[in-house]
């Protein structure tokens, strides 16, 4: 006999309660990072463009077609409030869009994998309660993150309407998400597989809002741009024309993406997928055999997502390098603790760029390794262990590739800033320039595993934490007004920033050294602690 719709709801607010206490930290972290990227940036744009005179400067710059693909079209440039959107508007956007994919896959379909989900439904909890909860958590989580964003800016003294679009059209696509992701983990099998298809599913969106950008007439996008969620928030053009009709689509795919999601759960035995795991060969190559090949096989999409994202930050980055040096002024003091001491503002904006590139080849290398203790939480890993695989063998693939992907991206991302900066730097320089920040990302690696062997159930979250502040430090850190002695002692503030600054080794030499020594204690605490699943 079928359940009434207050059935497969019972236990809903206990499924919220449930939730929120094991994700409020989490929850906390993302809508406070995010929102305070608002004051961050614009306190830095107005250093940099003081004048109105500057502003209209800048808007010639980002008015380019590097400029739209990344972050948009420039419709409102010569404004604070635009400059802003163009800042960090996308940025915000596909980052909460993420937020939600991971948080609605870590409630939902890794629970379901793990088996938590059927020890809750065969006590108090209704067939669609826990997924309810999933959704409303991971709503709540984008509303929030928009409001605050709105309240900051308000409290910048932007106007009033475009503040509250700004908060509402990223609080939007977070939501939007929150039903695509709610599809996916319908449709995986598991919580690698419904992370993967929503990131996809995001990179989709993001390159048709670009094209469609790139095709725009004036500050008018293609009608390519109502292909994507991306390009409906941002046709609400916040600190523009202020359009509000947009939400409506965006709030109409959420509820629709959920609605589906339930039809599609209650149809599907619990722990199935709607598609089905596709067989492999009864037999494995020698490849998939070997350690290293099995972390090769897992993270693929990964590797080529990163390195994607590596290529298009390269050319993005040589391409407006000539442009941005024009419009700073060497004598203001943002762009002079911006861009560093160089020799000249030209080498301290490839200087920035190439940290940038180091930045990402650090963030690819730490979302790599925490792969290992999700395999540990998993369980997979003792599995994987009854065998005759040792516990070296198998940390030290995950190490190995984490450590040769940041290079080769490190690498890529240098040649093609370089190749790209129509004359500004060579190939050669800058990826002689991005290598060097290589120790700093094996640094990161080796906080990562020092933390998975002493602390694994923090390990992730802290060295996110600990990147964060390097990032913070590197970046913004004469905004802050920190020393250069207080930056030098954070990984990638330590790192020469070439061509901008003279080479030195010693900060390369000891970054190295520490390195190795935390990576020899993970091991060795890896190899003598018990695993701990979560």
């Amino acid at each position: 006999m079928q359940r009434s719709s207050a059935g497969t709801l019972a236990g809903l607010g206990t499924a919220v309660r449930f939730i929120m206490h094991r994700n409020w930290l989490r929850l906390t972290i993302w809508a406070a990072v995010l929102a305070v990227m608002i004051p961050v940036v614009y306190d830095s744009q107005q250093q940099a463009f003081p004048t109105q005179a500057a502003r209209d400067a800048y808007s010639q710059v980002a008015n380019t077609p590097a400029v739209a693909a990344m972050t948009g079209l420039p419709y409102a440039a010569g404004s604070l409030g635009g400059i802003l959107v163009i800042k960090i508007w996308m940025t915000l956007a596909v980052a909460l869009g993420f937020a939600s994919i991971f948080l609605v896959t870590r409630n939902g379909r890794a629970d379901e994998e793990a088996g938590r989900t059927e020890l809750l439904r065969s006590a108090a909890l209704g067939r669609h309660a826990y997924s309810v909860a999933n959704y409303l958590v991971a709503g709540t989580l984008s509303v929030v993150t928009g409001l605050l964003i709105s309240l900051l800016c308000l409290s910048l003294a932007l106007p009033t309407s475009g503040s509250w679009v700004m908060g509402a059209s990223i609080a939007g696509i977070g939501i939007a998400f929150v039903g695509i992701s709610a599809i996916c983990n319908q449709l995986a099998t598991t919580s690698r597989g419904a992370n993967s298809l929503g990131v996809a599913i995001i990179a989709l969106f993001y390159f048709l809002r670009a094209g469609a950008d790139l095709q725009a007439t004036s500050t008018t996008p293609s009608a390519l741009s109502w292909y994507s969620p991306i390009g409906w928030a941002q046709n609400m053009r916040s600190f523009g024309e202020n359009n509000w009709l947009p939400l409506l689509a965006l709030l109409g795919l959420a509820v629709l993406g959920c609605m589906l999601a339930l039809r599609l759960e209650s149809r599907r035995d619990l722990g199935a997928g709607i598609l089905a795991e596709r067989k492999g060969p009864a037999t494995s190559s020698r490849f998939i055999s070997h350690p290293l090949g099995l972390v090769l096989r897992l993270q693929r999409s990964s590797l080529i997502g990163w390195l994607v994202g590596a290529v298009i930050a390269g050319l993005f980055f040589g391409g407006v390098a000539k442009a941005m040096t024009a419009v700073l002024d060497p004598s203001n003091p943002f762009a002079k603790s911006f861009v560093g001491s160089g020799h000249s503002m030209l080498d301290g904006v490839m200087g920035i760029f190439v940290l940038f590139n180091g930045l990402l080849a650090g963030a690819f290398a730490i979302q790599c390794l925490a792969a290992a203790r999700s395999e540990e939480e998993s369980g997979r890993l003792e599995t994987q262990l009854a065998g005759s695989l040792s516990r070296f063998n198998w940390l030290g693939a995950h190490v190995l590739v984490a450590a040769l992907g940041s290079v080769v991206m490190l690498l890529l991302g240098g040649y093609l800033t370089g190749v790209s900066s129509q004359g500004a730097a060579t190939g050669g320089s800058m990826m002689a320039a991005s290598f060097a920040y290589w120790p700093a990302v094996l640094l990161v690696l080796g906080v990562l595993l020092f933390l998975q062997g002493f602390a694994p159930r923090l390990s992730t979250g802290l060295t996110w934490i600990i990147y964060g502040l390097s990032l913070m430090a590197a970046m913004f850190g004469g905004l802050f007004s920190l020393s250069d002695d207080v930056i030098k002692l954070t990984p990638f503030g330590a790192v020469p920033r070439l061509p901008a600054e003279d080479f030195v080794l010693l900060p390369i030499i000891v970054l190295s050294i520490i390195a190795v020594l935390l990576a020899i204690s993970g091991f060795w605490r890896f190899r003598a602690r018990d695993l701990m699943p979560e």
